[in-house]
């Protein structure tokens, strides 16, 4: 579904001295089962559920889900085969990736896999990459290139694709990003992904780092893929992310809920919205909450009801003048307007509508709206009586709360 701002909006979003031309389409890489499930926090799904995670990132059309790192040990490496079985069996349109440090003994079961199963699989060889994690590891950058290029070569050599993640690059010299993607791309990788593995960038970081590697590609005359994987430790990640987008990147990564290691990715739902609200992506978004609960339910993962776009309150309000305002552009007989007035996301756009609550600081019209919608009669001795309940309540009316006033109303 492709989003038109209302008529009546100006939208600085998308003015014209700011971005010029048609956008390009962005692809989305989800790291919900892989890269999501490194959370202290969460319960690691079965693999049925795994399954049903990946038809629902598929019905989305996100382009490549990571499916795990089948050299952390057998069990992940039978789960990732069942969903690589899973793309083949079911003719899933998602491609699929899989993690690996830059060894060949990470790589190798990647190459079992993908012989046996016919799948394709992208290898997302990942190797640390700035001076502070070099000190940290007593590495050398000789050290590093050595395993990058024999990773590398391995992988293509084996007849897969290979996607060269470094880690820390929003932290990473100059010198060393160019002589590690250097030697990456001679060795074979199509891809190489910048990873702000600390949620250290800005916006403008991500931009910068961003450039800088685009334009040493133009330099060198390859045509390499620019993948970038950011983090929300200091909540900058969707911005970052955007930036990296507009700056050249082409493909973006996160996670479902933004789940993973401390403060998690970047939430892959969240990216969807903005990319299809931003004209990046055309894709039928009505089945995101779905997709989001599944993860919740499967991970033990509540969702803030506050929570964008997904969260129980995201379209909702109790407030007598937003309300008002709602309650108005429904009356007009306009959707759209209804979606925007009060609100940034069109709550269509998810397959959700606009509520009307009742609490301590509604108006009458939430009254009325809330029993006109449900069929209901806002007789005056009705309406005063709930109004005078939310006016009581120290918070928002549950719908059960506002029935039995009905229903005390009708018996007296």
């Amino acid at each position: 579904m492709r989003v038109v701002p209302h008529p009546l909006i100006y939208d600085w979003n998308r003015d014209a001295t700011v971005t010029t031309g048609p956008r390009p389409v962005a692809m989305l890489d989800d790291e919900t089962l892989r890269d999501g499930l490194q959370s202290p926090s969460i319960r690691n799904p079965t693999i049925d559920e795994k399954i049903d995670i990946l038809r629902r990132m598929n019905v989305l059309g996100i382009d490549t889900a990571d499916l795990g790192l089948p050299g952390a040990g057998p069990k992940v490496a039978a789960d990732v085969e069942r969903l690589a079985r899973a793309i083949a069996d079911e003719h899933l349109a998602i491609g699929a990736n899989c993690a690996a440090r830059t060894v060949i003994a990470d790589i190798t079961p990647i190459v079992e896999i993908s012989q046996r199963t016919g799948v394709a699989i992208e290898v997302g060889a990942f190797i640390g990459s700035s001076p502070i994690r070099q000190y940290a590891e007593g590495w050398t950058i000789d050290y590093l290139l050595r395993h990058t290029e024999e990773a590398i070569g391995f992988a293509v050599k084996e007849g897969l694709s290979v996607m060269y993640v470094t880690e820390d690059t929003t932290r990473a010299d100059p010198e060393s990003i160019r002589r590690l993607y250097t030697a990456a791309i001679r060795a074979g990788a199509s891809r190489v992904c910048i990873a702000d593995t600390v949620g250290h960038a800005t916006p403008s970081g991500a931009t910068a780092v961003v450039s800088f590697v685009k334009t040493m590609f133009e330099e060198m005359g390859v045509a390499i893929g620019i993948d970038w994987h950011g983090h929300r430790d200091r909540g900058l990640d969707v911005s970052c992310a955007l930036a990296a987008l507009e700056a050249g990147a082409t493909r973006l990564h996160g996670a479902a809920l933004g789940i993973g290691e401390r403060c998690g990715n970047a939430p892959m739902d969240l990216l969807l919205v903005n990319l299809a609200m931003l004209g990046y992506i055309d894709r039928d978004l009505t089945t995101l909450g779905a997709y989001c609960e599944a993860v919740s339910r499967a991970c033990d993962v509540p969702i803030p009801a506050n929570y964008p776009v997904v969260g129980a309150d995201a379209f909702r309000t109790a407030t007598g003048v937003h309300a008002a305002a709602v309650v108005k552009a429904f009356r007009k007989g306009d959707r759209a307007l209804m979606d925007a007035v009060y609100s940034a996301v069109p709550a269509s756009l998810v397959g959700r509508e606009q509520e009307i609550e009742v609490g301590p600081m509604s108006g009458k019209s939430n009254v009325i709206f809330w029993l006109e919608s449900r069929g209901l009669t806002a007789d005056e001795a009705t309406v005063d009586r709930i109004f005078a309940a939310a006016k009581a309540s120290n918070r928002t009316l549950s719908h059960e709360q506002i029935r039995d006033i009905i229903g005390s109303t009708s018996r007296s």
